[in-house]
Protein backbone atom coordinates (compact mmCIF):
# COMPACT_ATOMS: atom_id res chain seq x y z
CA UNK A 1 0.00 0.00 0.00
CA UNK A 2 1.31 3.39 -1.02
CA UNK A 3 -0.15 6.52 1.12
CA UNK A 4 0.53 9.86 0.66
CA UNK A 5 0.27 12.34 3.62
CA UNK A 6 0.14 15.82 3.13
CA UNK A 7 1.04 18.86 5.16
CA UNK A 8 -1.08 21.38 6.76
CA UNK A 9 -3.34 23.39 3.96
CA UNK A 10 -3.08 26.93 4.65
CA UNK A 11 -5.96 28.08 3.16
CA UNK A 12 -6.58 29.15 -0.70
CA UNK A 13 -2.78 29.02 -2.01
CA UNK A 14 -2.47 25.81 -0.45
CA UNK A 15 -5.96 24.48 -1.56
CA UNK A 16 -4.09 25.63 -4.94
CA UNK A 17 -0.81 23.87 -4.57
CA UNK A 18 -2.80 20.89 -3.77
CA UNK A 19 -4.72 20.68 -6.81
CA UNK A 20 -1.89 21.78 -8.97
CA UNK A 21 -0.03 18.33 -7.75
CA UNK A 22 -2.39 15.96 -6.91
CA UNK A 23 -3.41 14.04 -9.68
CA UNK A 24 -0.01 13.46 -11.02
CA UNK A 25 1.14 12.80 -7.57
CA UNK A 26 -1.47 9.96 -7.58
CA UNK A 27 -0.33 8.70 -10.68
CA UNK A 28 3.15 8.73 -10.41
CA UNK A 29 3.39 6.89 -7.01
CA UNK A 30 -0.21 4.67 -7.63
CA UNK A 31 -1.33 6.30 -4.64
CA UNK A 32 -4.18 3.98 -2.63
CA UNK A 33 -4.99 6.65 0.08
CA UNK A 34 -4.61 10.65 0.30
CA UNK A 35 -4.78 11.63 3.58
CA UNK A 36 -3.97 16.04 4.30
CA UNK A 37 -4.60 17.88 7.72
CA UNK A 38 -6.51 20.61 6.76
CA UNK A 39 -6.80 22.40 10.18
CA UNK A 40 -6.16 25.67 8.37
CA UNK A 41 -7.83 25.27 4.53
CA UNK A 42 -10.04 27.86 5.03
CA UNK A 43 -9.15 31.13 5.10
CA UNK A 44 -5.28 30.25 6.58
CA UNK A 45 -7.33 29.71 10.14
CA UNK A 46 -10.21 26.52 10.89
CA UNK A 47 -11.90 24.18 8.45
CA UNK A 48 -15.23 24.42 7.43
CA UNK A 49 -17.65 22.52 4.87
CA UNK A 50 -17.23 24.35 2.07
CA UNK A 51 -12.71 23.90 2.42
CA UNK A 52 -13.59 20.18 3.30
CA UNK A 53 -15.61 19.25 0.30
CA UNK A 54 -13.19 20.87 -2.31
CA UNK A 55 -10.50 18.53 -0.80
CA UNK A 56 -12.28 16.05 -0.92
CA UNK A 57 -13.38 16.61 -4.67
CA UNK A 58 -9.83 16.63 -5.45
CA UNK A 59 -9.54 13.44 -4.41
CA UNK A 60 -8.37 13.25 -0.51
CA UNK A 61 -9.63 10.44 1.09
CA UNK A 62 -9.19 11.66 5.01
CA UNK A 63 -8.64 15.15 6.52
CA UNK A 64 -6.66 15.27 9.77
CA UNK A 65 -6.54 18.81 11.87
CA UNK A 66 -5.14 20.11 15.01
CA UNK A 67 -5.83 22.78 17.64
CA UNK A 68 -6.50 24.69 15.30
CA UNK A 69 -10.07 22.50 13.92
CA UNK A 70 -12.23 24.54 16.59
CA UNK A 71 -11.70 28.35 14.28
CA UNK A 72 -14.23 27.99 12.62
CA UNK A 73 -17.45 28.19 14.32
CA UNK A 74 -19.15 26.25 11.72
CA UNK A 75 -16.94 23.46 12.60
CA UNK A 76 -18.46 22.01 15.18
CA UNK A 77 -21.86 20.65 13.74
CA UNK A 78 -20.09 19.33 10.38
CA UNK A 79 -17.81 17.69 12.68
CA UNK A 80 -20.29 15.19 14.00
CA UNK A 81 -21.28 14.36 10.52
CA UNK A 82 -18.13 14.19 8.80
CA UNK A 83 -16.47 10.96 9.72
CA UNK A 84 -13.58 11.42 7.54
CA UNK A 85 -12.97 14.94 8.77
CA UNK A 86 -10.93 14.10 12.14
CA UNK A 87 -10.11 16.38 15.32
CA UNK A 88 -7.35 15.27 17.62
CA UNK A 89 -8.36 11.78 19.55
CA UNK A 90 -7.23 12.77 22.86
CA UNK A 91 -9.75 15.72 23.41
CA UNK A 92 -11.78 15.14 26.68
CA UNK A 93 -14.55 12.76 26.35
CA UNK A 94 -17.79 14.31 25.12
CA UNK A 95 -16.25 16.58 22.60
CA UNK A 96 -17.60 17.11 18.96
CA UNK A 97 -16.59 14.88 16.40
CA UNK A 98 -14.08 11.92 16.14
CA UNK A 99 -10.60 11.66 16.38
CA UNK A 100 -10.01 7.98 14.46
CA UNK A 101 -11.55 5.86 11.62
CA UNK A 102 -11.52 2.93 9.74
CA UNK A 103 -11.17 3.69 6.04
CA UNK A 104 -11.86 1.49 3.02
CA UNK A 105 -9.12 0.33 0.46
CA UNK A 106 -9.38 -1.44 -2.46
CA UNK A 107 -10.85 -4.70 -0.08
CA UNK A 108 -8.47 -3.93 2.98
CA UNK A 109 -9.28 -1.38 5.76
CA UNK A 110 -7.07 1.33 6.82
CA UNK A 111 -6.88 2.91 10.37
CA UNK A 112 -6.26 7.23 10.43
CA UNK A 113 -5.67 8.46 14.54
CA UNK A 114 -5.06 11.97 15.33
CA UNK A 115 -3.23 13.04 18.13
CA UNK A 116 -2.29 16.20 19.61
CA UNK A 117 0.75 16.70 21.91
CA UNK A 118 0.59 19.25 24.96
CA UNK A 119 3.88 20.81 25.37
CA UNK A 120 3.13 24.24 24.86
CA UNK A 121 0.11 23.75 23.09
CA UNK A 122 -3.17 23.43 25.15
CA UNK A 123 -3.17 20.84 27.50
CA UNK A 124 -5.58 18.24 26.51
CA UNK A 125 -5.69 13.98 27.73
CA UNK A 126 -1.95 12.36 27.29
CA UNK A 127 -1.48 11.41 23.93
CA UNK A 128 0.51 8.40 24.72
CA UNK A 129 -2.32 6.93 27.39
CA UNK A 130 -4.78 8.02 24.93
CA UNK A 131 -3.08 6.15 22.05
CA UNK A 132 -2.11 3.11 23.69
CA UNK A 133 -6.38 2.32 24.13
CA UNK A 134 -7.31 3.55 20.49
CA UNK A 135 -4.35 1.43 18.80
CA UNK A 136 -5.44 -1.62 20.72
CA UNK A 137 -9.00 -0.98 19.45
CA UNK A 138 -8.29 -0.05 16.10
CA UNK A 139 -5.68 -3.06 15.36
CA UNK A 140 -8.33 -5.67 15.76
CA UNK A 141 -9.51 -4.35 12.52
CA UNK A 142 -6.28 -3.84 10.95
CA UNK A 143 -2.61 -3.54 11.01
CA UNK A 144 -2.72 -1.05 9.39
CA UNK A 145 -2.47 2.38 10.99
CA UNK A 146 -1.52 5.79 10.19
CA UNK A 147 -1.19 8.51 13.50
CA UNK A 148 -0.83 12.23 12.40
CA UNK A 149 0.95 13.66 15.37
CA UNK A 150 -0.01 17.65 16.07
CA UNK A 151 2.53 19.62 18.36
CA UNK A 152 4.97 21.63 19.09
CA UNK A 153 8.05 20.17 20.81
CA UNK A 154 10.26 17.91 18.46
CA UNK A 155 11.10 15.98 21.63
CA UNK A 156 7.84 15.08 22.35
CA UNK A 157 6.85 13.90 18.45
CA UNK A 158 10.27 12.02 18.76
CA UNK A 159 8.99 10.12 21.97
CA UNK A 160 5.61 9.65 20.58
CA UNK A 161 7.27 7.89 17.68
CA UNK A 162 9.43 5.30 19.45
CA UNK A 163 6.41 4.85 22.18
CA UNK A 164 4.40 3.19 19.29
CA UNK A 165 7.22 2.07 16.85
CA UNK A 166 6.14 -1.68 15.95
CA UNK A 167 2.18 -0.76 16.69
CA UNK A 168 1.94 1.46 13.99
CA UNK A 169 2.43 1.88 10.36
CA UNK A 170 3.83 5.11 10.23
CA UNK A 171 3.40 8.50 12.72
CA UNK A 172 3.63 11.65 10.73
CA UNK A 173 4.02 15.06 12.54
CA UNK A 174 2.39 18.29 12.01
CA UNK A 175 1.84 21.56 13.10
CA UNK A 176 4.98 23.88 12.92
CA UNK A 177 4.19 24.01 9.20
CA UNK A 178 8.52 23.94 8.83
CA UNK A 179 9.46 20.65 7.11
CA UNK A 180 12.04 18.26 8.97
CA UNK A 181 14.55 15.98 6.89
CA UNK A 182 14.71 13.62 9.45
CA UNK A 183 12.07 10.92 7.83
CA UNK A 184 13.04 7.25 8.77
CA UNK A 185 11.54 3.85 9.25
CA UNK A 186 12.16 3.18 13.11
CA UNK A 187 13.56 -0.23 14.24
CA UNK A 188 9.95 -1.93 14.85
CA UNK A 189 8.97 -1.02 11.08
CA UNK A 190 6.98 2.47 11.60
CA UNK A 191 7.96 5.20 9.33
CA UNK A 192 8.61 8.38 10.81
CA UNK A 193 8.99 12.71 9.95
CA UNK A 194 9.14 14.77 12.95
CA UNK A 195 7.15 17.50 11.01
CA UNK A 196 5.78 16.87 7.08
CA UNK A 197 5.73 20.77 6.52
CA UNK A 198 2.50 22.80 5.03
CA UNK A 199 0.83 23.21 1.94
CA UNK A 200 0.95 27.00 1.14
CA UNK A 201 2.81 30.33 0.30
CA UNK A 202 6.54 29.72 -0.23
CA UNK A 203 7.12 32.97 0.30
CA UNK A 204 5.73 33.82 3.89
CA UNK A 205 6.17 33.17 8.07
CA UNK A 206 4.55 29.92 7.96
CA UNK A 207 1.76 30.78 5.49
CA UNK A 208 1.09 34.21 6.71
CA UNK A 209 2.33 37.62 5.41
CA UNK A 210 5.77 38.43 6.49
CA UNK A 211 5.36 42.39 7.48
CA UNK A 212 2.75 40.83 9.86
CA UNK A 213 4.47 38.77 11.52
CA UNK A 214 7.63 40.98 12.00
CA UNK A 215 5.50 43.53 13.64
CA UNK A 216 4.20 41.47 16.25
CA UNK A 217 7.35 40.48 16.74
CA UNK A 218 9.24 44.09 16.22
CA UNK A 219 6.45 45.59 18.87
CA UNK A 220 4.32 42.96 20.66
CA UNK A 221 1.07 43.85 19.80
CA UNK A 222 -1.60 41.96 19.00
CA UNK A 223 -1.79 41.89 14.75
CA UNK A 224 -3.86 40.37 12.35
CA UNK A 225 -3.09 37.47 10.53
CA UNK A 226 -3.30 36.64 6.76
CA UNK A 227 -2.38 34.54 4.50
CA UNK A 228 0.36 35.08 2.12
CA UNK A 229 0.37 35.60 -1.46
CA UNK A 230 2.61 34.42 -4.74
CA UNK A 231 4.72 30.71 -5.44
CA UNK A 232 3.38 27.92 -3.58
CA UNK A 233 4.82 24.64 -2.38
CA UNK A 234 3.53 21.39 -1.06
CA UNK A 235 4.70 19.46 1.46
CA UNK A 236 4.45 15.48 1.78
CA UNK A 237 5.66 12.39 2.36
CA UNK A 238 4.73 9.18 0.61
CA UNK A 239 4.90 5.75 2.95
CA UNK A 240 5.14 2.54 1.21
CA UNK A 241 3.72 -0.33 3.68
CA UNK A 242 3.65 -4.07 3.54
CA UNK A 243 -0.20 -5.30 3.43
CA UNK A 244 0.39 -8.37 5.50
CA UNK A 245 2.58 -7.03 7.99
CA UNK A 246 1.46 -3.87 8.29
CA UNK A 247 5.09 -2.08 8.68
CA UNK A 248 6.46 0.59 6.55
CA UNK A 249 9.38 -0.51 4.00
CA UNK A 250 10.27 2.85 2.61
CA UNK A 251 9.32 7.16 3.00
CA UNK A 252 9.91 9.47 0.50
CA UNK A 253 9.59 13.35 1.69
CA UNK A 254 8.25 15.86 -1.26
CA UNK A 255 8.81 19.38 -1.78
CA UNK A 256 7.12 20.25 -4.41
CA UNK A 257 7.17 24.32 -5.83
CA UNK A 258 4.63 26.35 -8.19
CA UNK A 259 4.99 29.45 -9.60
Amino acid sequence: MKVLFVGDIIGRPGRTALRAHLHKLIDRYKLDLVIVNGENSAGGFGINEKSATELFDMGVHVITSGNHIWDKKEAVPYLDKEDRVLRPFNYPAGTPGRGSLLYPVGGRTVAVLNLQGRIFMPYIDCPFRAADREIERLSKETNIIIVDVHAEATSEKIALGHYLDGRVSALIGTHTHVQTADEKILPKGTAYITDVGMTGPENSTIGVKNEQVLERFLYQIPTRFEVAKGPTVLCAVVVDINDDSGRATAIQRLQLTNP
